[in-house]
């Protein structure tokens, strides 16, 4: 009778053992996941690529406007008021519309590279969500399929259980009838 406790007793903490063996899988899984979202790969680039990216940021800064601004302002302002000996580019200002355009062609294909290069980043990490949505979606039916697994072993098991609990109580009946006869 002892032994058959000791087996029921048994075959449950095995169970138990299953389940926190599939939830510890389950959380290193996701650690993992976690890890590489917070420590993405660093993406090498060129000197090029840098120099885009800085030109990109600083030509789609308040600081570039406002320096332009009165760099523009300043140029102006000296060509206009200075004597027409000390003036480098007079009144139709026409030097300065040559900067202004050779600025405006060469920082539009820079700004474009950079572009080219963040909506590259962005197709990646639309890549990665969808992969980890994937990898996410496949988790749950696993895990699904193991939750359905251990619920028949457990029914199997609690079927058995109470097989093997009527069989102990007809001995104790049995013993109980023998001894008070």
């Amino acid at each position: 009778m002892d032994n058959d406790i000791k087996k029921l007793l048994h075959s449950e903490s095995e169970q138990l053992i299953k389940l926190q063996n599939i939830v510890k899988k389950t959380i290193d899984d996701e650690n993992l996941i976690i890890e590489n979202l917070l420590n993405p790969p660093k993406d090498i680039l060129t000197n090029g690529q840098e120099i885009s990216d800085k030109v990109a940021r600083f030509g789609g800064s308040w600081s570039f406007i406002i320096s332009f601004f009165i760099i523009l302002i300043s140029w102006i302002i000296y060509n206009s008021l200075a004597s027409k000996a000390n003036t480098f580019d007079p009144y139709p200002f026409i030097l300065m519309n040559l900067v202004l355009s050779c600025i405006a062609a060469l920082q539009a294909p820079i700004i474009m590279m950079s572009q080219n290069r963040q909506e590259e980043k962005d197709r990646k990490r639309s890549e990665n969500d969808y992969l980890i949505n994937l990898k996410a979606e496949l988790e749950i039916r696993s895990l699904n399929q193991k939750i359905d697994l251990l619920l028949q072993d457990q029914i199997k098991m609690l079927f058995e259980s109470q097989a093997k609990q009527i069989e102990i109580l007809k001995k104790i009946e049995n013993n109980i009838a023998n001894n008070s006869k």
